[in-house]
């Protein structure tokens, strides 16, 4: 036929389908190595992130001069980092850590001080009053009305995070979803590119779901306490 695509060009959705299937053996050590990789760069990401917005939040003054330096710092695609990255710290993890929680990192701090810029100005009046400490209003006050917004962040890095493990694959590695999806391309294995397209999605989907319920467990947590 005229219009006919090749098989490597663009797959039927049955093709892929049965490589995902019949070549699980073949993928299975690759996709273990993305999870591993993401959810430790998550943790470290969102960890470094949370204890750099409150130290913000806490110093104002600290806030004003470094707060426009990190949105600014936003402008530099991840993917022109990564190879200062490989130089200056080899092929191993931590370059690839380094990455997942570069992009993790951005998305919590930003958050989390739209979170703490919530809160009623009206409480936090009531609770002075009421003789509150800067420590109560912060743990009583401040950080739950933040719950919401942190959670919002969360979300965003968890799907970055696979995004993060994945690009750092790219750059250098001996397994990972990455380095499937290049060996796949320099084959013209078009089907397992697809394969690994899904499984990137499916894990985005699962780290997305565990935050929601984690929320959800959280959020519940706090409107019951205050009920």
């Amino acid at each position: 036929m005229f219009f006919a695509i090749p098989n490597w060009l663009l797959p039927a959705p049955t093709d892929i389908f049965h490589e995902a299937v019949n070549g699980w053996d073949s993928y299975a050590h690759h996709l273990l190595s993305t999870s591993n990789l993401a959810v430790v760069g998550f943790v470290i990401g969102v960890s470094v992130g949370l204890v750099v917005s409150i130290s913000l939040h806490l110093l104002p003054s600290v806030r004003q001069a470094v707060y426009p330096l990190l949105i600014l710092s936003q402008n530099i695609p991840i993917i022109v980092l990564a190879p200062l990255l490989v130089i200056w710290f080899g092929f191993g993890v931590l370059p690839k850590i380094i990455i997942i929680t570069l992009v993790c990192f951005f998305p919590i701090v930003v958050a989390t001080l739209d979170g703490f810029r919530q809160t009623s100005p009206d409480l936090m009046h009531y609770m002075r009053m009421a003789g509150a400490s800067k420590s109560q209003l912060f743990r009583k006050l401040e950080i739950p009305h933040a719950l919401p917004s942190i959670f919002s962040g969360l979300k965003i890095a968890a799907t970055y995070s696979v995004m993060g493990a994945v690009i750092s694959e790219w750059l250098g590695a001996n397994k990972g979803i990455g380095v499937y999806m290049t060996l796949a391309q320099s084959s013209f294995r078009t089907d397992r590119v697809f394969v690994a397209i899904v499984f990137i999605m499916i894990l985005c989907l699962i780290f997305f779901a565990i935050i929601i319920g984690l929320e959800k467990v959280m959020l519940k947590g706090r409107r019951g306490k205050d009920e």
